[in-house]
């Protein structure tokens, strides 16, 4: 099993993307020699992924912020492109700060003294439809707080334009009405200006915000004396002759050794929203230049800090103790039951009772993760312990269409190996291939993610033929605002009772992106 992709070329250099998957709308800041980033994670349970990093290109999960979903009873369900929207990280008076904008409740913050919890339950600092990408700022020399936030107009009607208010030093409640501090609509050009991150620096209000939306934007920089304006623009970071489409919307963050660094993602369909960082500088007009004189760099030198390892956010998983890791997150605000607590290692899902076990799509109980590379293996191993007609488990590639291999308990009393998917607007799945029996009750799973996001589906079933392709290939689909992802499920049909469980053993993904190591193989041995 090679390495999840890294960034980290192992000469003094990296190469983008510095997070290879989907963490969208990054935000970062650094507290001492460590520095800390948060993401979207919309619908998906635990929310608010906490990342953290010694040198910007080596990066681990260590956390979530926020263990359930509010309102609960509107995230019961899947709701793939709501919930958490663009936060923005803050750390002040000694405690840290997440600010998101729900698009349908208002703008909502947690705070904790340490990174890794225990967080505050969420506080609605500002209700209202189409609040979105708020971030907070407190000036450390006047003692005021701020807040910016942008509208989405599929809530509120409005958009390309960025509201200020003036915040309470608890970051509670805002202090006014607020006031629009840029409307883009004025200036030639700009389109969908979002994702504001404000700051202080050389006695200025900074805002960076992005604009031309997700696929073919650009990074904007704004400059005023003053809070409420006003301000002037210059777009700082575009994809220019570089193959880095839509370059935009992330933070900027100061090394311990002073040098200045932005993170932002890149709109890459089905792998979502991935990380790239670019070096930054202050030009002689005081204005901030973002990658190779504004265009993304693809390889460039690390910043100056302490060696670090070779690292990324885990993909990988056996499940000890029966324990899934910090990379999986649940479709809605998990249930008691979804889960069989057992001595042993391997993960046993209940098999859930549901009218919706034709569709992935509406499931909660879907165990999920990030697509980790661009090319890369997946394998799983799993066993049916159901003998409920119609029950089901299996591994999935999963977006606005969905495709699923693994076992069923057929009507004859059987297991049988099945492999079934949905178009974007089926409602219903259909059989991929004609299915097979698994006499044992088990199977390994096995997908293989090629450029482009195209996925072919295999499966042994222990009769001694071993992999064998399974369907056509299937090309990944994202939904609106989110990767595709892989998951694990266990169903079972509507009725009454416990349905049995599944067992999932050794999830192994292989990046087959992954540089290999520099050094000899011997010398990473124990």
């Amino acid at each position: 099993m090679s390495r999840p992709w890294t960034a980290d070329l192992g000469d003094g250099t990296y190469r983008n993307p510095v997070l290879n998957a989907d963490w969208s709308d990054p935000d970062v800041i650094r507290v001492g020699d460590d520095f800390y980033l948060t993401a979207s994670s919309f619908g998906r349970v635990p929310g608010l992924p906490l990342l953290h990093s010694r040198d910007l290109v080596n990066w681990s999960l260590v956390g979530h912020a926020l263990d359930r979903l509010e309102p609960a009873a509107d995230f019961a369900v899947p709701r793939h492109d709501c919930g958490v929207w663009a936060p923005s990280i803050r750390h002040h008076a000694g405690r840290f700060w997440i600010f998101w904008g729900d698009p349908d409740h208002g703008i909502q913050q947690v705070n904790a003294e340490s990174v890794r919890g225990p967080w505050s339950t969420p506080h609605l600092v500002k209700a209202g439809k189409g609040l979105i990408d708020p971030c907070p700022l407190w000036d450390e020399e006047t003692g005021e707080a701020y807040l910016v936030h942008a509208w989405a107009k599929s809530r509120s009607g409005i958009k390309n334009r960025i509201t200020g208010h003036r915040m309470s030093p608890d970051g509670r409640e805002l202090l006014d009405e607020g006031k629009t501090l840029i409307d883009a609509d004025p200036i030639p050009g700009w389109f969908t200006l979002e994702g504001p991150k404000l700051y202080r620096h050389d006695g200025e209000f900074w805002i960076f915000a992005p604009a031309g939306g997700v696929t073919t934007g650009w990074q904007g920089v704004f400059r005023s004396r003053e809070f409420f304006g006003p301000y002037e623009e210059r777009v700082v970071l575009a994809q220019g002759s570089t193959d880095v489409n839509g370059p935009h919307q992330g933070g900027w963050v100061r090394t311990a050794a002073g040098q200045d660094w932005f993170l932002h993602f890149q709109e890459r369909g089905a792998y979502g929203r991935v990380v790239h960082l670019q070096p930054m500088r202050w030009a002689a007009d005081s204005w901030p230049v973002l990658g190779d004189d504004g265009e993304p760099v693809r390889v460039h030198a690390k910043p100056v800090a302490p060696e670090q390892p070779v690292e990324a956010p885990a993909a990988s998983d056996e499940f000890p103790g029966g324990r899934y890791g910090r990379q999986w997150q649940w479709m809605a605000n998990q249930r008691p039951g979804w889960t069989v607590e057992h001595a042993g290692d391997g993960l046993r899902l209940s098999c859930v009772r549901t009218a919706y076990a034709h569709d992935l799509r509406a499931l909660p109980n879907v165990l999920a993760q990030r697509l980790p590379a661009e090319t890369f293996t997946v394998e799983v191993e799993v066993a049916l312990g159901s003998d409920e007609t119609g029950a089901k488990a299996g591994l999935a590639v999963l977006g606005d269409a969905f495709n699923w291999i693994g076992l069923e308990r057929a009507e004859d009393g059987g297991i049988r190996l099945v492999h079934r998917y949905a178009e974007t607007v089926a409602e219903h799945e259909r059989d991929a291939e004609h299915s097979r029996p698994a006499p044992d009750g088990r199977a390994r799973l096995r997908i293989e993610v090629t450029a482009g996001a195209r996925c072919r589906f295999f499966a042994d079933t222990g009769d001694g033929t071993g992999f064998r392709s399974s369907g056509q290939p299937f090309a990944a689909t994202p939904w609106r605002w989110v990767g595709a992802l892989l998951g694990l499920f266990a169903t079972a049909p509507a009725g009454k009772g416990p349905a049995g469980t599944a067992g999932f053993t050794g999830f192994r993904i292989t990046d087959r992106t992954a540089p290999e190591p520099t050094e000899p193989r011997e010398k990473s041995r124990p």
